[in-house]
């Protein structure tokens, strides 16, 4: 697989990774929020774990974490790169649709906001497609067992914060929240 490939996808991850710094320094005052403790074991310590399944491949050694579910051919690399690169656009348009509504955590926001426009139109939860698509097309680039095991455990880890977030958004928004829930798929259009 080119290297190119493999730069590019450092650079997307850089892109988003700066763009949440940068765009975290004005959200609102926080209202209500988990412990940090709790957020640290809840999304922190899944996705760190995830990253380091997708780390350097010789960290595993020769154990079946690093047999390939895929070549490592160019063609399959441009495609994980590319679904990378629409979940990376996805996660930072929806990032900015939120504007300073958004959070790390579940928290509850001074006057909060319902967003319901742009790609929120059509998933409730985009960041959170955007992200598994980043980290699927980062698992396809590895090929190995390991990035499956990665996306699962951020799969899992984003699903039972999103349940946490819509609890929490049911109690502030109300049969708002409860009528938009309705019409909208939380992660997949139409599916899921």
């Amino acid at each position: 697989m080119s290297e190119y490939i493999k730069i590019g996808l450092k650079i997307t991850w850089f892109i988003v990774l700066t763009y949440w710094f940068i765009s975290g320094l004005g959200v609102k005052k926080v209202d209500q929020q988990e412990t940090i403790f709790k957020r640290f074991i809840q999304y922190w310590l899944p996705l760190i774990i995830a990253i380091l399944l997708l780390g350097p491949g010789d960290w595993f050694g020769h154990s079946w974490l690093r047999e390939n579910f895929i070549e490592h051919t160019n063609l399959v690399g441009t495609i994980g790169l590319s679904i990378s690169i629409i979940g990376a656009i996805i996660a930072c348009t929806s990032r900015y649709l939120l504007s300073n509504n958004w959070s790390l955590s579940v928290q509850r926001k001074e006057h909060h906001q319902l967003i319901q426009n742009g790609i929120y139109k059509i998933v409730r939860h985009p960041i959170y497609t955007g992200l598994l698509l980043l980290f699927i097309g980062n698992a396809i680039i590895v090929g190995d067992y390991r990035a499956i095991i990665a996306v699962l455990i951020v799969f899992i880890s984003l699903w039972l914060k999103l349940k946490k977030e819509e609890k929490l958004l049911a109690e502030v928004f109300g049969t708002e929240y409860m009528k938009y829930k309705n019409q909208t798929k939380a992660l997949i259009p139409y599916l899921l």
